[in-house]
């Protein structure tokens, strides 16, 4: 199948998309570039009123920001930074909601942290409210909420932030718009000769070495966050499309399937949505060695892990968090929600199933981690 062929499968069941804007495309050295955004939201309402749904996670509030309170030196401290993230957000939203009512289509704000994608029952919450505002025809525009980000809660760039909303949302297609023609062979900054990949069928070692190698615009994001962003909803089973965003009307080449940009193709084994929750939005706070035969049961035969294959414990967790479990190698095995608290595991590690309640008093569960909470990881 030819690339023209394999992108029109790609895209032809394609109902909600999340557009990612990033600062090179909706900022210029003066601010927010309206004409840009303008056109971007025209194309954008084109489509909606034939059916599509968009999510836009949008950059851009700093920039604005800075502009409307003209700091000459821009925001360099973490306080100016959210101070004029905390004035530019309005500034954004109202461009974005002049230029969508234009079209008679209303706009909502979303502003989130990782705290709010980690807890479960927020992060249920958030989607309960993104899939309301689309079935209200609204356009959601999402932002990490950088006015009271510290590096606890702190989301790392809008690339990691649009992947995540895309796989919350349960999206059919991410689109990336940056200041490229997309994934380059090499920097087209530094080299001439760079060519456009048009197609990215798996994300392998190489293709990692080569978005190393790239960088992008001035927003915190680069081309190898943007090709993680691609490896966390692929695993979800959605397809991504990376594409230069001051390119006319870049909406409609991408959605009529015109060669434009690099598009990448989602695993063919879609990850379940609690175990993607679990791998892409959860910190781990602990760590458990096994031995060889709980890494052979865990990674060939996909079992549970039971505390008799646990041979060491490694930091301080309740029952319920998210722990790494490693093999005696070191090597970073799978992440899972734990059954027992850190100090629980240590008196039953080692332990037949049978031992528990006589061990502890009680039994909670016969696993220290059941597979369905338990997410292997790439190795």
């Amino acid at each position: 199948m030819n690339h023209l062929a394999i992108r029109k499968e790609a895209l032809s069941c394609v109902r909600r998309i999340v557009l990612k804007l990033g600062s090179s495309v909706v900022t210029t050295e003066d601010g927010l570039d309206y004409k840009i955004i303008g056109g971007l939201v025209d194309d954008v309402s084109r489509y909606k009123k034939l059916g599509k749904e968009f999510i836009i996670v949008s950059s851009g509030a700093v920039a604005a920001g800075v502009r409307h309170m003209k700091l000459k030196e821009g925001a360099r401290t973490i306080p100016q930074k959210q101070a004029a993230a905390s004035v530019g957000q309005s500034r954004l939203m109202a461009v974005y909601e002049e230029a969508f009512g234009l079209h008679g289509i209303r706009v909502a704000q979303m502003l989130l942290t990782k705290d709010d994608l980690s807890h479960r029952r927020r992060h249920l919450n958030a989607r309960n409210t993104l899939t309301t505002l689309l079935s209200w025809g609204v356009v959601p525009i999402v932002n990490e909420n950088d006015t009271v980000m510290v590096e606890e809660i702190k989301l790392g760039d809008n690339d990691n932030l649009s992947a995540l909303v895309a796989a919350l949302a349960d999206a059919d297609l991410l689109i990336t718009l940056t200041d490229m023609e997309g994934f380059m062979d090499c920097d087209p900054r530094s080299n001439s000769d760079a060519c456009l990949i048009p197609l990215v069928e798996d994300i392998t070692p190489d293709v990692r070495r080569l978005a190393g190698a790239n960088s992008s615009g001035p927003g915190r994001g680069g081309m190898a966050s943007k090709l993680e962003a691609a490896s966390k909803v692929r695993l979800f089973g959605i397809p991504m499309i990376i594409a230069k965003g001051k390119s006319p009307h870049i909406i409609p080449r991408i959605m009529e399937a015109d060669l434009c940009g690099t598009l990448v193709l989602p695993s063919k084994e879609r990850m379940s949505s609690r175990k993607h929750w679990i791998r892409y939005n959860l910190e781990p706070e602990g760590e458990l060695e096994i031995d060889g035969g709980a890494a052979r049961a865990l990674c060939s035969s996909g079992k549970s892990l039971l505390p008799i294959g646990v041979i060491g414990v490694q930091g301080h967790f309740e029952h319920g968090a998210a722990v790494t479990v490693r093999d005696s190698d070191g090597n970073k095995l799978a992440i899972g929600l734990i059954n027992y608290s850190s100090e629980e595991m240590l008196r039953i590690m080692g332990h037949q199933t049978a031992e528990i309640d006589w061990i502890l008093g009680y039994h909670r569960n016969d696993e220290a981690i059941h597979v369905d909470n338990l997410v292997l990881l790439e190795h």
